[in-house]
């Protein structure tokens, strides 16, 4: 009975199966290639993937230029009290202890106001709080964050995302977290 053509593929009855071959089995010719449906799904779920990927990205690179603009400005901080020990008074400008480029990491420059001899405390453009009062007595110093803008009250929305020093240095940070 070897040779013989098995319907369904099965041995008839009565043949023992290691007398059944596989190779006489027709199967039926798949095709070879995906469905429409299965490829719209592998690329939705691709277009997930990529869009979480790129949020957490910008979620973190975001976090990290945060976190490089508050070393900055303690940086800065320090270079300003160095010329303040050496000349008996703070500078006018970041340019006169040389750092009137230095740039944030959003590629704007840190903004310097000097408030203390100003001749007009409370006034002005100074940094203010929820309260409108100065959050420094000294001078304030801050990147206008991500978006470039700055308004003098922190309440401001183009506020937000500044980072700060404040309470004459003891908080350097976000206008958002303080």
């Amino acid at each position: 009975m070897v040779g013989h053509r098995f319907k369904r593929g099965h041995p008839p009855r009565g043949i023992p199966l290691a007398d059944f071959s596989f190779s006489s089995i027709r199967l039926r010719k798949c095709s070879a290639g995906f469905t429409i449906f299965e490829l719209m799904v592998a690329v939705l779920i691709a277009g997930i993937l990529v869009a979480v990927g790129v949020s957490s990205y910008n979620s973190i690179t975001d976090q990290a230029r945060v976190t490089r603009a508050i070393a900055d400005i303690y940086g800065l901080s320090m270079t300003i009290a160095q010329f303040e020990a050496r000349n008996g008074s703070l500078p006018q400008s970041l340019a006169d202890v040389g750092e009137d480029n230095f740039m944030d990491p959003w590629g704007n420059p840190y903004q310097y106001l000097r408030i203390a001899d100003s001749g007009k405390p409370g006034k002005g453009e100074f940094r203010k709080d929820h309260n409108m009062v100065p959050v420094n007595t000294d001078y304030d110093l801050y990147s206008m964050g991500k978006d470039g803008k700055s308004a003098s009250p922190f309440t401001a929305k183009i506020s937000q995302d500044d980072v700060v020093r404040a309470k004459d240095g003891s908080f350097v940070g976000l206008v958002s977290d303080y």
